[in-house]
């Protein structure tokens, strides 16, 4: 199930979205053109849980920035081309109403703090691991929490592939939203948390995260809503 877009109407312009899209975008254009140094700048500028908790370091060469200091860097990261395409995907179909619904400057630091938060998860289920982690997927997941409680009923458009055929349709935003939700608990469990470069319990956090901070980052006029209301 591929989002495609909602019809929840914004009353400003996302320029906080659009923001964090072009630098993730533009971050990634420069670490394609590092070549193969881009392991070197992913080490670099990734969040390695066991070295952010001091239980391992790196190399002089490599720690060019403090390990606390990876936890912001890290989250204009992507791996692959996918990678990004997939969370900006994410991040353009909801975080516009998330910012209209806080106002820019409290967008900028919801999003900061979700991403920490997801940060922190990870580090916590996992602070042994030496594996590098980026990506803005914590901090949209905090984004995507936030969405399941402002507008739960909200009718998301997605793309249903069938092998190679495929169909559209609109469904309400608990679904694909608790549908997202499940899998990266259900691939936590299955992978203890990491595999592949892939922090789920980064993705629950920043999920957690933004239904709890959505309450006090609101303005007064969006409701909460329950999400298994009218069903």
């Amino acid at each position: 199930m591929i989002p495609l877009h909602d019809d929840n109407p914004t009353t400003i312009k996302p320029v906080i979205t659009i923001v964090f899209i072009l630098i993730c975008v533009l971050v990634y254009v420069w670490e394609a053109s590092l070549g193969r140094q881009i392991q070197q700048a992913i080490f670099s500028l990734g969040v390695i849980p066991a070295a952010l908790v001091g239980s391992a370091s790196l190399p002089a060469e490599i720690a060019t920035i403090p390990a606390w200091l990876t936890i912001f860097t890290s989250m204009f990261m992507h791996g692959g081309f996918m990678h990004l395409a997939g969370n900006m995907l994410y991040l353009w179909i909801f975080g516009n109403n998330i910012e209209d619904a806080m106002g820019h400057v409290k967008f900028v630091l919801f999003y900061i703090l979700c991403g920490i938060a997801a940060v922190f998860a990870q580090v916590i289920l996992n602070p042994g691991s030496t594996t590098p982690m980026v990506g803005a997927s914590g901090a949209i997941s905090g984004v995507l929490g936030a969405y399941l409680l402002l507008y739960p009923h909200a009718k998301v458009l997605v793309l249903i592939p069938f092998g190679v055929f495929s169909r559209t349709m609109k469904v309400p935003a608990l679904y694909v939203l608790a549908l997202w939700f499940g899998l990266q608990l259900f691939s936590s469990i299955g992978s203890g948390s990491q595999e592949g470069g892939v922090a789920f319990g980064a993705h629950i956090g920043g999920f957690i995260a933004g239904m709890l901070l959505i309450p006090y980052f609101r303005d007064r006029k969006f409701p909460i809503h329950s999400p298994w209301s009218q069903f």
